[in-house]
Parts: structure tokens; sequence; C-alpha cells
């Protein structure tokens, strides 16, 4: 095997593969990342036994096919470290070793025998296609920031996908909850293609988030009960799903919700980050004193003082006092699009919905603090 390749190319497919592989690993070819010369192009491929990745690269200059497996954390550093535009000299060696060169560096890696790297599953058949980029990456960053890490409850580790209809279109539809916060967010399908609910765990959703804005447009997902496959240019994401049950989330959507509070989202978010300042490890609630036409924000830390500011702000009811975890409205109001963050309350005890008025196709629903 010998070829050659720009740097900034390797490195590209190299930065995706960091996600994947663990590099202290019980298995060591988990932590190694396969090296495949064939078919006039270069395939990249990583697993964890619960992700596998494969990148094809046919910006590649080729001298003699073969493959081997060499340890992907260490070919990144040194990508990183090698200056942007050079090109590398990559060529197996006798006794397992895979020699890097470039106009002035010479490294010589130890491989370990693509023979033991895991097979790659089997494509998926039930697809649909025409899904956009952006959207689902939208949908992802939306509904991400709710996931839980409570293993004990593993079946919230990731977000539910699945099916849903309204006013006679389909939508792929994504929920997340923590039990403290919970986001829902859509994208309408063009397709009337069916296919099973699934929860695609946490590290799958954050690797696709770092896959999806180097596309190009529409890709492809199939599903099946076990597996979720994304063909995304020439990139394939095979995922395994969790096997649970994910909770009826539509028990938690407040109905009664009647006291409207709408408040400038950049002044809310800059507000709330200015006065839990004065919390020394930033876990601190905020309180919030809701008047007609006046939100006053209050962080009170036993161990280093208070903070308030008030801001302007439209409420539909003549006041309440509620509070909220701080960094959970940060997450939330970060994530509206609008210009404007409309909360919807009961009372001070009872969860609160907020929407954004720019996608009526995302929602969430917060806890309230006892404080």
């Amino acid at each position: 095997m010998e070829f050659s390749i720009k740097r900034d190319v390797l490195l590209k497919s190299l930065g995706f593969i960091q996600g994947i592989v663990e590099k202290k690993n019980t298995l060591p070819i988990l932590s190694n990342v396969l090296i495949q010369i064939k078919a006039n192009q270069l395939i990249l491929m990583a697993t964890d036994l619960e992700i596998f990745f494969c990148d094809e690269i046919t910006d590649v200059n080729i001298k003699s096919e073969g493959s081997t497996t060499t340890a992907a954390s260490i070919l990144h550093d040194i990508l990183r470290k090698i200056a942007s535009g050079e090109e590398i000299l990559f060529k197996l060696q006798e006794g397992n070793k895979l020699s890097m060169k470039t106009a002035n560096s010479n490294f010589s890696l130890n491989c370990i025998s693509h023979e033991n790297f895991p097979s790659f599953p089997e494509d998926e058949d039930n697809q649909i296609t025409e899904i956009n980029h952006k959207e689902f990456l939208k949908l992802l960053n939306k509904t991400k920031i709710s996931i839980s890490s409570d293993d004990t409850r593993h079946y919230l580790n990731g977000i539910f996908l699945h099916l849903t209809e309204s006013a006679n279109k389909k939508y792929l539809t994504g929920v997340a909850t923590d039990s403290h916060r919970l986001s829902f967010s859509s994208i309408e399908l063009k397709d009337n293609k069916i296919f099973p609910s699934v929860i695609l765990p946490k590290k799958t959703v954050f690797q696709l988030c770092s896959i999806l804005p180097e596309s190009k447009g529409k890709f492809n997902l199939s599903i099946s009960e076990t597996k979720i496959q994304f063909n995304i240019d020439k990139t394939k994401l095979i995922s395994k799903v969790i096997d649970g049950k994910f909770p009826d989330y539509s028990k938690v959507i407040p109905k009664e919700n009647k006291k409207n509070l709408m408040v400038d989202r950049k002044e809310f978010i800059d507000s709330i980050e200015r006065v839990i300042s004065v919390s020394l490890d930033r876990k601190e609630g905020v309180k919030l004193n809701i008047e007609k036409e006046k939100l006053k924000l209050f962080v009170n830390s036993a161990n280093s003082g208070e903070g308030t500011e008030n801001i302007k702000a439209n409420f539909s009811d003549n006041s309440l006092n509620i509070s909220f975890n701080s960094k959970y409205l940060v997450d939330i109001a970060s994530e509206i699009e609008d210009k404007n963050i409309s909360i919807s309350f009961k009372d001070s005890g009872s969860p609160a919905l907020i929407e954004d008025n720019s996608d009526k196709n995302s929602y969430y629903v917060i806890m309230p603090m006892k404080i």
C-alpha cells in the first residue's frame, strides 16, 4: 500500500473519527483507524462497536492498493501539527509499520493487521430520502440540550426519533428529556415511508452534529429496529439504537398555561449570565419576579453574594414569582430563533412552556425549582 494525500483532506476525516474511537480500550484494534486503498479511493473506517464510521476520499494519489490499521489519535495528533497544505506520503512497510513522510518529517507508526478489524454492518434497506441536512441538524441541536446523562434510565440517554402527523402532514420528530426539561422539534417529510421509532444515542447525536455542517445538501436515512444508518455525501455512519421504551412525553406538555411572558431573547440570556456570575459554581437557581412590564432576575448564593437585574417585558397577568435552573434557561433560550422568547405559565409550581415564534415546529418544557 502506497499513496499520497494533502494533510487538510486527511485531517478533516480523522477529526470526525476522534469522536468515535476510544483512546484507552480493552481491544487495541478499536483505538485504530482502518486505512484501505482500493477502487481508486482511500477508505477510512472506525468503530467502538456501537457506532461504525466510513469515509471515502477520492482526492488522493494512489501508487498501490492495500490495507492496515494504526492508532487514530496518534495519526490525528501528528496531522494537526503538520503545516496546512503539506503533501504526505504513506507507505506500508514490512513488519507492520506505516511510513509517513512530508518534505521535512518522517514517522513510522505501529500497525495492527486489518484482518483483526471488526466487519462493517450490512446496509439497511428501509430508506427515507430527501432529508435536508440543515433542517435535521437544527432538529438535533434543538433537542440534544435535554438529553439525560442518568445511566439508570438509559432510555433517556438519547433523542427519540419518530413519525408524527399534523394537519395531514407527516413529520420526523425528535424529543429528548432529562425529567427536568424537555425539547421537541420536527421537520416535515415529503414522502410517506414508514419506519420504526428509535432512540438515537447521545454519542451518535454529537457525532452527527460535527459531520452534518460539512454536508453539501440532502442525505439518506435508513432505520431498522436495532440500527440507524446515515449516508452523508461520501460518509457513512451506522449506529446501534438504544434498546428501551421512551416515555409518553405528551403527558408532561402543559395544556393550561394561560399566563404569557414575552421578553427580548438576547437581553434575557445576557441578564441571566450576568446575575449568575455571583455564583462560584454557576449552579444556583435564578428567581424570576414577573410583573406587567418588567422582569426582575435575582440570584442569591450563600457562599458569594447576590445579583439582581431588571429588564423590560410584557406579561399577560399581574405578577408571578418562579425559579428555574439558570443553565437550563440559557440552553433553551440560545436555541430560540425569534428575536423574542415566549414563556407560558400556569403557576409557580407547574412546568413552563417555552415557544419559538419563528419555528412553530419546536417547543420546550422546563420544570421550576424550589428555592
